[in-house]
């Protein structure tokens, strides 16, 4: 069982969450039949990203076996046979897209293009550089749309969420490029697209992502329009936070050298999760409709 449970990868579903994200920066993230929509949602996309591990698991296990800790995944080990992990795919697609499209038929569509979307990373995409991190970015906004259709008009998004989400994202799948070249520097090639990185570029290209996405933060906190659709105008307090979030990430991923899986970061790393909780907890405190909401 061990096995299939790895093949499903469940630590992965945290960045799911971003399916709730549209409900929370709408105020509605305590409204009970929104949220049990928007759970029901997630669980059918966590089904479906299971899926899409599995298929991405299968083109990648050639390379795989040449990776110091992937060739430990059930597909690369051969500990769960490839026409039982296709038909527990098709299964979890099966189920995934039913939950779905008990909610919301727009929300089904996306998954639809999300999944378009992977195939196309899995089959081609992710052999080119550059390509390879933007489709994963796309990835998380195509999250956010979900998570907006699935609240239908209770959940609009702003350009700001998009932006701020794609640029992370970026950053976020730069960093594990990384850990990439550093496999290739000691001889272990994992992919082909590693052609197409170094760690010159990489790291540079990491230093202006982090300023941009600093940059843009403050200009979201600072904005005309932000600031009189949140009635105030103390946002830029949380910056702080934000600037903290990015230094920790770069000192795992420059000087521990621990960048390969951002979701393992994410869950292992408790500055970064104290860091998270306070600018939650902030920007909560700081915007009135979301204070009230919480605090009555």
């Amino acid at each position: 069982m061990k096995h299939y449970i790895k093949l499903l990868r469940p630590h992965q579903y945290v960045k799911n969450g971003f399916i709730m994200a549209p409900a929370f920066f709408a105020f509605r993230f305590l409204d009970g039949a929104l949220l049990l929509d928007l759970l029901v949602v997630t669980l059918g996309f966590c089904l479906v990203a299971s899926a899409i591990y599995i298929l991405n698991d299968y083109f990648d296990r050639e390379a795989d076996r040449q990776h110091p800790t992937k060739k430990n995944r059930p597909l690369a080990a051969g500990t769960v046979s490839i026409p039982v992990a296709m038909g527990l795919m098709l299964g979890l697609v099966a189920a995934g897209c039913t939950l779905i499209a008990l909610i919301d038929t727009g929300a089904l569509i996306l998954t639809g293009v999300y999944v378009a979307n992977n195939l196309l990373y899995s089959y081609k995409l992710k052999h080119f550089p550059i390509l390879d991190i933007t489709q994963i970015a796309l990835g998380f906004v195509l999250r956010l749309y979900i998570g907006e259709a699935a609240g239908g008009d209770k959940t609009p998004l702003s350009m700001w969420i998009v932006l701020m989400t794609f640029l992370m994202a970026l950053f976020l799948a730069l960093a594990k490029r990384r850990d990439d070249v550093l496999l290739s520097l000691d001889g272990q090639k994992v992919r082909k697209a590693i052609d197409g990185y170094n760690l010159e570029f990489i790291n540079g290209a990491m230093m202006m992502m982090a300023a941009v996405i600093v940059v843009g933060y403050i200009s979201y906190t600072t904005s005309a329009e932000v600031i009189g659709r949140l009635h105030t105008d103390k946002l830029y307090y949380t910056v702080g936070f934000v600037v903290l979030g990015i230094l920790r990430y770069m000192q795992i991923t420059f000087v521990e050298q621990k960048s390969g899986s951002p979701t393992k970061v994410l869950l292992r790393d408790v500055f970064l999760q104290v860091v998270i909780v306070a600018w939650l907890i902030t920007f909560i405190a700081l915007v009135p409709a979301a204070r009230a909401l919480v605090f009555g």
